[in-house]
């Protein structure tokens, strides 16, 4: 373990080379604009988002060293800063702001108007970063050798890898490039279905598989232990709770269905069944989870904000050296009264005095959470959805309290769980990036500023993503299920109007007891009991195929180096997929879908539209190959 006091970083303090330049910013812009949208997307269709700090990085060498073929690493490092706020900050949005949406549709409040999501956006997101700054030296210098921060430190090897930028930067443009294709062929011209199914005639249970690139490109990162645990919650409710739900109601009409059970079976299927009662006993799961993973982490969290209050005592600088030059702290600290005020005074933000309070006091709190459990975990496993969760809780439960019901306090609320919930998801991501510079030797002031302006920009950028989205497919459906946003919306109506079927949520709940005594990941498994069956089966795909690929009998190096080119083709098809989708979504809008649309021309068969997804899902599969284990062969 290297102590703080003898690192020396890649590029010395004393050494001043190009940084924080017009290049950097633009390029580090149009990545937060672009990551922020793809993730927004992608974490409404499977309830996950992925990091953007490396793929951002290794684009940025790819330009900077190759395209323009200039030679400095920190402003690289600087793209990849700007470029990730953009990811972090649409994690936070997805998980809550949909709820808005969603009670707009069921006319219990006017839609949220797009001042007002950027707002919130954007609150959350500054806040985020400057309750970061005071920690910097607390938690990236003194903990040094102490906290690893895994992707942190992934990135600055990658861009210290400098060497292979060119082609890591073809091989995350080669994944955009295929997702563009392969999701344009489903979603746009609709030549083959997006998902199959299959069942067993006498038996109510369901199984399929979606073949979307994103989503199996989930799989992939998350790697096969993530995917099971998923893949398992998914099979608990297709296979086992649906068919004993149809097997024993079948004459019943159960709150919250309608109608007769089986009725419902014969009309809609296992969905049916799914929409009606599965998604409360996936919603009790999810609450479960993450309160346990926060009860899990309550030793961690409380030496971290013990650590981090004692750490702040020696300023935010540790010296005058350009390596240590943080934004002023006076300034951080006007410009969190400036926030807090904003908060509560300003009208698009329905947030009171109080609000304003509890998102200061719970923002700061989950922020020195969220940097310090991102440097033990990785971003990854940073439960953010569990601090909402525990947030909204306590927040929905005050508001009560003091008279702020309906619809004006279920809008409050959502708005102060959206703030912090950004607030602990930039604050992680800014944590990483700050590693990322300590180990090259970046100016962290002007890392500081980066971060906001990569949340700046992503705050303008989503509101417009969300309403498009919105517009197009509407949150809470098959095409976008938006679970963290629906779960979040049932649990401030369960407290406000006490109209959950608490019967299911605690089946629910006590299911995730159950996963957890056995010592399964009850998040990710609440997950998967709460995702459609074929979304999880397109996840476990990619699981396997990374599974798959670290079985190769190579060396160590080989290993890592087809890996790292697989992450990278998937984050490229993540990002390629998303965009797509967004532009799907700008026809869908406009009416031109259709004119696209050659379904009804190549008028397939069940059994052939079947055969035929398949093969495309095998051509996905085969590219990954290509831009992994075979493009090291070939190069060989």
């Amino acid at each position: 373990m290297q102590d703080n006091k003898q690192f020396k970083p890649y590029i010395p303090a004393s050494k001043i080379t190009p940084e924080f330049t017009v290049t950097s910013i633009v390029m580090g812009v149009l990545l937060a604009v672009i990551f922020g949208a793809a993730n927004a997307y992608l974490g409404l269709r499977v309830g996950m988002t992925v990091s953007a700090s490396i793929p951002a990085a290794v684009i940025a060498m790819g330009v900077i060293r190759v395209v323009m073929r200039k030679n400095s690493i920190l402003e690289s490092n600087i793209v990849q800063t700007v470029g990730s706020a953009g990811e972090s900050l649409a994690a936070g949005a997805i998980f809550t702001l949909p709820a808005l949406f969603l009670w707009a549709k069921e006319g219990k409040m006017d839609k949220p108007d797009m001042l007002e999501i950027t707002l919130i956006a954007l609150l959350g997101g500054l806040l985020g970063v400057f309750f970061m700054v005071p920690l910097r030296n607390a938690l990236i210098v003194k903990e040094h050798g102490v906290l690893p921060y895994p992707e942190g430190t992934a990135c600055a090897e990658v861009l210290l890898a400098g060497e292979e930028g060119g082609s890591n930067a073809s091989t995350v443009f080669a994944g955009m490039g295929f997702a563009a294709f392969f999701k344009l062929i489903i979603d746009g011209l609709k030549a083959v279905p997006g998902e199959i199914s299959f069942r067993i005639k006498g038996f109510a249970g369901e199984f399929g598989t979606q073949i979307y690139p994103a989503v199996m490109s989930v799989g992939y990162i998350c790697g096969p232990r993530i995917s099971s645990y998923m893949f398992g919650g998914g099979i608990l409710s297709w296979l086992v709770l649906i068919p004993i739900i149809v097997l024993f109601g079948e004459t019943l009409t159960l709150y919250p269905g309608t109608a007769p059970i089986g009725e419902m079976f014969a009309e809609g299927g296992a969905s049916a069944i799914w929409s009606s009662y599965i998604r409360y006993i996936g919603a009790g799961a999810l609450a479960a989870g993450g309160i346990i993973s926060l009860i899990k982490s309550l030793p961690l969290i409380v030496r971290t904000f013990r650590d981090a209050i004692k750490g702040m005592k020696g300023g935010s600088d540790a010296g005058n050296e350009r390596t240590n030059q943080n934004l002023s702290m006076k300034f951080v600290l006007i410009a969190i009264l400036a926030l807090t005020i904003i908060v509560w005074l300003v009208p698009a933000v329905p947030v009171s005095l109080l609000g304003a309070a509890i998102v200061v006091i719970f923002g700061f709190f989950f922020a020195t959470v969220s940097s310090r459990m991102v440097g033990l975990v990785g971003s990854s496993n940073n439960p953010v959805s569990g601090m909402a969760i525990a947030t909204l809780l306590i927040a929905t439960v005050i508001l009560k309290i003091t008279g702020s019901t309906g619809a004006e306090g279920m809008r409050s609320a959502i708005a102060i769980g959206s703030i912090i919930c950004i607030v602990a998801a930039i604050a992680g991501d800014t944590s990483q990036d700050l590693k990322t510079g300590y180990l090259l030797g970046a100016t962290p002031r002007k890392q500081q500023i980066g971060e906001v302006i990569g949340v700046t920009a992503a705050a303008l950028a989503i509101g417009g993503t969300l309403y498009l989205l919105d517009t197009a497919w509407g949150f809470g459906g098959d095409a976008l299920a938006a679970p963290q946003a629906t779960l979040m919306k049932m649990i401030i109506e369960g407290v406000m109007d006490n109209n959950l079927p608490w019967g299911l949520v605690f089946i629910g709940v006590f299911i995730a007891i159950v996963v957890e005594i056995i010592g399964i990941p009850v998040l990710p498994f609440a997950i998967g009991v709460y995702l459609p069956v074929h979304l999880n089966a397109c996840i476990m795909v990619g699981g396997l195929v990374r599974l798959a690929v670290d079985k190769i009998k190579k060396n160590e190096e080989e290993k890592k180096t087809i890996t790292n080119d697989g992450i990278l083709f998937c984050s490229g098809m993540i990002a390629g997929e998303g965009l797509v989708g967004i532009v799907l979504a700008l026809l869908a809008v406009f009416g031109i879908d259709k004119a696209i649309d050659i379904s009804g021309l190549l008028n397939l068969s069940p059994v052939v539209a079947k055969v035929a997804a398949l093969a495309v899902f095998g051509l996905i599969i085969l590219s990954l190959l290509k831009f992994s284990v075979w493009k090291k062969k070939k190069s060989k």
